[in-house]
């Protein structure tokens, strides 16, 4: 197994922490982590899939060890985040790439794949949305209502995504077999969560969330002239994100490849095998 090097660089004034394996000579796969993790739930991908590729995975500004400026010192926006993003792949001289979407790295991806400054080659999504249906109730009603009206009476509701029990229940929604889940994953999550002001960053994000939404039209338009290649491998009672979500690529990408798993939002945590396998197989056969 490569080994996979822990870096940092400065991009737009903040530290962004990523971490590289494989040839690199290889083709490129961007990994995009989700709320509320870091790059530290790909620490098992990467090394999966070093053997063929020159993987990147990074923190977005606000998560794992990444800077996190107070919202007063930077516009938490998911543009602003992919602005950074885009920053680092310039930076590294990255320009093709294939990306792995999951969860808030799916809007990421989402603007990076707009972006006439990249070329996309290949899209894997895992409890990466991008239609309404995928949205699963009741997660998202208390975010929808603050995103919607922020107040003292929809604040707490959207708080709560963030609490210790939340963090542990989206790691273990889903799993038939919890003890595969580490609480190292959602340990680490939460104390990076609790840190002073991350509560605000959160909030900023929660409420610039409908952003991503406004963009799916646009994002569909991609789909159907592009018809870029889509791996959706998702998690089948994924409770925050559905499998419903996973199917609607095939309204416009109607060769997606689409596999669900008896798993749920962090399917890598009991799924690791089976996604690398799918991840191998789908751009072994499209980025030849």
């Amino acid at each position: 197994m490569l080994p996979t090097r822990h870096k940092s660089a400065t991009v737009k004034g903040q530290k962004v922490f990523y971490r590289e394996a494989g040839p690199s000579d290889a083709p490129v796969v961007l990994l995009l982590h989700g709320f509320p993790s870091s790059s530290h739930m790909f620490r098992h991908l990467v090394p999966a899939l070093a053997d063929d590729y020159h993987v990147i995975a990074t923190d977005h500004i606000g998560y794992g060890h990444s800077a996190m400026p107070k919202v007063d010192e930077f516009d938490y926006t998911f543009d602003n985040l992919a602005a950074v993003t885009a920053g680092l792949l310039e930076h590294l001289g990255i320009r093709r790439f294939a990306v792995y979407v999951h969860d808030y790295g799916a809007p990421i991806g989402w603007r990076l794949a707009l972006s006439p400054s990249f070329d996309v080659s290949a899209i894997i999504s895992q409890s990466g949305n991008a239609y309404m249906e995928g949205f699963a109730k009741p997660f998202w009603d208390d975010l929808f209502a603050y995103a919607s009206e922020p107040s003292r009476e929809t604040e707490p509701g959207a708080r709560a995504k963030f609490s210790p029990s939340t963090t542990r229940w989206q790691y273990e929604n889903g799993a038939s077999d919890t003890s595969l889940v580490s609480p190292d994953t959602w340990m680490f999550d939460q104390l990076l969560l609790e840190r002073p002001g991350n509560d605000e960053i959160q909030l900023a994000l929660f409420r610039d969330y409908p952003t991503n939404i406004e963009g799916y039209p646009r994002l569909h338009e991609y789909f159907r002239s592009s018809q870029v290649p889509l791996l959706a491998v998702w998690g089948e009672r994924d409770e925050i994100f559905g499998p419903d979500g996973a199917r609607a690529f095939s309204r416009d990408l109607p060769d997606a490849e689409v596999h669900l798993l008896p798993a749920g939002h962090f399917a890598l945590e009991t799924h690791l095998d089976a996604i690398s396998g799918y991840i191998h197989g789908f751009l072994g056969r499209v980025l030849t």
